[in-house]
């Protein structure tokens, strides 16, 4: 079977730069997830510095504990993360990529194009339709969530 691959825009009315920060922010995901629906519940950085290509993560979700990494950066246009998730025995059951490839606007828009590949392996692949609803699901609430903390912020802020 072949992977499960969409892809979801967003306009987001910030700068770039203040919508990649946000992104490369592993554990500020905390604070603009929270509440939304989604399967994760907490997301902690395990390697020391900057976020950078080769930072480490958990995922704390419903499912469970997911590791992940940094695996593609470029400031301030793409960020692609790789999780993964092994069976008791140590065999891949999951993987995903989830990137966000962003694009100036003007000066206080961004679009941001969130693409998500995630392959099954072994009988997990037998779920794929299903998977792929929960996915697009998850990844929309996600998009959603990134460009409510935008709004949010702005409304908050002194006139």
């Amino acid at each position: 079977m072949k992977p499960i691959e969409f892809e979801l825009e967003r306009t987001i009315r910030a700068p770039i730069d203040q919508v990649f920060s946000r992104l490369v922010d592993i554990e500020g995901h905390n604070d603009w997830m929270a509440g939304t629906g989604s399967m994760l519940r907490r997301t902690r950085q395990t390697s020391p510095g900057e976020p950078t290509v080769g930072t480490t993560f958990v995922d704390e979700t419903s499912q469970g504990s997911m590791p992940g990494e940094l695996a593609e950066m470029e400031a301030p246009h793409t960020i692609v993360y790789h999780w993964w998730e092994k069976s008791k025995s140590g065999k891949l059951k999951f993987e995903g990529w989830p990137s966000y490839y962003l694009q100036s606007v003007s000066d206080t828009e961004t679009l941001v194009c969130h693409r998500a590949k995630l392959v099954p392996y072994g009988a997990w692949r037998l779920g794929t339709p299903i998977l792929r609803r929960f996915a697009v699901k998850e990844r929309t609430i996600t998009v959603d969530a990134l460009k409510a903390s935008f709004e949010q912020s702005s409304s908050s802020a002194p006139d």
